[in-house]
């Protein structure tokens, strides 16, 4: 995978496209300093994982998940090398059986597609149609990394400018949950 090896502070000099320039001008507004990494398309944790060296911080895994009935939509963010179950999830936040939403449900209601789902695509939830889900094991971290609803690039902010700052802004108050590390066989 093209890494630039570059850290860069900050929103690019070249203009990016509409749902990137949405983010930096997001965090410019709330003054969130950030650096960011730019590289080739990173689909999965496993591309993140020179992402993560070179802004020293973990990549987060987003899931864009929905109930049985598709009514209730839910971003799960949680470590990226942290296994996951749905049956755990569904039986913490009281939900029928969840499973991953389409693509289509994605770009509705965030304005991203497979591959670069982020906590910050929750701007676009204007309706806050849908509810976060934080893995409280992110509280921990100093940093948070996540991409700008495009994955070409990566971002690091500090977690508490996430918590304090950036989601308070967005509208999104988050509900946490606790997922294993291990998943016991069933």
């Amino acid at each position: 995978m093209y890494i630039d090896p570059t850290l860069y502070r900050g929103r690019p000099l070249e203009t990016r496209s509409p749902r990137e320039e949405r983010c930096y001008a997001l965090l410019d507004r709330l003054a969130v300093e950030y650096e960011r990494v730019d590289h080739a398309h990173a689909d999965t944790i496993a591309d993140c994982e020179l992402v993560e060296g070179l802004l020293g911080c973990t990549i987060c895994k987003n899931l864009f998940l929905t109930n049985r009935q598709q009514t209730d939509f839910y971003l799960l963010i949680m470590p990226g090398q942290k296994p996951f179950k749905t049956k755990l999830l569904s039986k913490q936040i009281g939900s029928a059986r969840l499973s991953f939403a389409s693509p289509a449900q994605m770009e509705q209601h965030l304005d991203v597609s497979p591959g670069s789902a982020s906590v910050l695509g929750l701007m676009n939830d204007r309706e806050g149609a849908v509810r976060l889900l934080v893995d409280r094991d992110l509280l921990s971290q100093p940093y948070f990394g996540c991409h700008p609803c495009l994955n070409t690039s990566s971002l690091r902010l500090s977690t508490k400018a996430l918590f304090e700052q950036v989601l308070p802004a967005l509208g999104h108050e988050p509900l946490f949950v606790e997922l294993p590390w291990e998943i016991p066989e069933e």
